[in-house]
């Protein structure tokens, strides 16, 4: 009976510190921004060594029980541009408007974007930075197969800014409109078309709204927040004057 007792305890103590290992620490936001920025840096590049792209250009973990992935090309191995202000951008080969069909994406166009796009919380996690707190931001793919239109995390049109009483930077995701530009848009592709998707955005938190007040899409706060656009851009429309 004593031994038995004594498995007991040792499995007990052995699930708990199994438990605490695989534990995310609450995340506590750094003193100095710089911290935060590097722990942003490290942990995209672990997104991208851990995350490759389908056949439809979604953005998908490597399995580490399935070995049909096993011959996928991780992000980071993909061709990819870092711009200054910290945002990766990927344009995935063979996705891209046929030259000739497509549309310069100008910096006040209205766009209709398809995709998926997430929120993530870098943290210092028993000393590597990872990606947590993933919350949804965007997504036409699962559920409502409709391309989203003129998102003012984009471009905030003036009734929006008049509305909140804000400027564009309350509203635009700066990192995500500097890159959006250097892709090209199809030429007003019906919805019903079935999507493939451009690439892949990663802004950083300092490219994002850093720690600025912002707009609270979908109730959430993105202070200190990072975020991965996988999108498609379906057309865009030269905006009105009215609502520059």
């Amino acid at each position: 009976m004593k031994k038995i007792f004594l498995y007991i305890l040792a499995g007990s103590l052995c699930f708990t510190a199994c438990k605490k290992d695989d534990e995310v620490p609450t995340y506590q936001e750094p003193e100095d921004i710089n911290v935060q920025n590097t722990y942003d840096d490290q942990a995209i590049t672990k997104f991208m060594n851990e995350n490759y792209l389908d056949a439809q250009g979604n953005i998908k973990p490597f399995s580490a029980t399935d070995t049909s992935d096993d011959k996928e090309t991780k992000l980071s191995d993909l061709k990819y541009t870092k711009l200054p202000s910290g945002t990766i951008y990927i344009m995935r080969e063979g996705a891209q408007p046929a030259v000739g069909e497509g549309k310069v994406i100008g910096s006040d166009d209205i766009i209709k974007i398809m995709g998926k796009a997430d929120a993530y919380q870098a943290i210092d996690n028993n000393g590597t930075p990872v990606f947590s707190a993933k919350s949804p931001f965007l997504n036409t793919i699962d559920g409502v197969t409709i391309p989203f239109v003129d998102p003012a995390y984009y471009y905030a049109k003036s009734s929006v800014r008049t509305d909140n009483k804000q400027e564009r930077p309350y509203f635009e995701i700066a990192g995500f409109r500097e890159a959006l530009q250097k892709f090209t848009a199809f030429k007003d592709l019906p919805n019903s078309t079935p999507y493939n998707l451009q690439g892949v955005i990663i802004v950083p938190s300092r490219a994002a709204f850093a720690r600025n007040p912002h707009y609270p899409y979908f109730g959430y706060s993105y202070r200190n927040k990072s975020f991965v656009f996988n999108f498609q851009i379906y057309g865009t429309e030269v905006r009105p004057d009215k609502d520059k």
